[in-house]
């Protein structure tokens, strides 16, 4: 016991503790995700990763880069549009990381450096923009918008994967003025399909009085089905009609005992 708290034992004590504190120093762990960017004495060594790395402490700094996908949320945006409408939008880019050592070496923060890559090309491309393209073809958009993005980011090692503008949000003058364009149109249709609807009608009414015309006994029996249908009202009134035919013929019997 008194050799334990003797000089040698406590400069062994003291050997063992400062071995512990370097060899924890110098063994770092990554996660699958992960990539360690080392910096020896300032210079680039070889990116690491995953799983148990050595490095030397104090001479090496590692810096510890995720692989994995990052959302990255662009607030809204009031931008003009091509054709002077004033919008607020607001877009969501998924990117990530393809070459840890240009992320860090090539800029200072890459996610800083994203954000606001996204912001200006947001309002760049929205800007030149007209409103009825961004409403109905708002995939194209997000194809430029990630191209041009995907440009910018490419030097820091960083790949965009899609862009996706959210939300539009129009002033209330504007959507007003929509709805009226969007009842009047609905209107519109509503008119020319009641007009062809007439029209297909009437053609049918023609061919069925030409067909009628062609059988006069056809319009015998459309006098006595309309009278079937009638006869089925209770407390009815009814008035047969008087074929011409049999007038044609009672004119003429008249005639005929006139003339004897």
């Amino acid at each position: 016991m008194a050799g334990l708290f003797s000089p040698l034992g406590a400069s062994l004590l003291a050997l063992l503790i400062l071995l512990i504190v370097i060899l924890s120093a110098a063994i770092k762990i990554l996660k699958e995700w992960e990539r360690a960017v080392v910096l020896r004495l300032g210079r680039l060594r070889p990116v690491k990763g995953p799983g148990l790395i050595l490095i030397i402490p104090i001479i090496d700094r590692v810096i510890r880069v995720d692989l994995r996908v990052v959302t990255l949320d662009v607030p809204a945006q009031r931008v003009i549009t091509l054709d002077n409408v004033t919008v607020e939008v607001d877009a969501v880019v998924f990117y990530r990381v393809v070459d840890p050592a240009r992320s860090i070496v090539a800029v200072e923060d890459f996610r800083r450096a994203s954000f606001f890559v996204t912001q200006t090309t947001l309002r760049n491309v929205i800007g030149q923009s007209e409103l009825d393209d961004l409403l109905a073809r708002r995939e194209q958009v997000n194809q430029k918008l990630q191209v041009i993005i995907d440009e910018a980011t490419e030097p820091w090692g960083v790949k965009v994967g899609a862009v996706e503008v959210r939300d539009v949000r129009l002033p209330d003058s504007m959507q007003r003025a929509m709805a009226k364009q969007a009842e009047a149109e609905r209107e519109k249709r509503a008119k020319i399909i009641h007009a062809e609807g007439e029209f297909q009608a009437a053609e049918q009414l023609a061919a069925a009085a030409g067909r009628i015309a062609q059988q006069p006994a056809a319009i015998q029996l459309r006098y006595l089905q309309t009278l079937t249908e009638i006869a089925a009202e209770k407390n009815s009134t009814i008035i047969f009609p008087l074929p011409i035919e049999m007038l044609q013929l009672l004119k003429q019997a008249t005639g005929g005992d006139a003339k004897r």
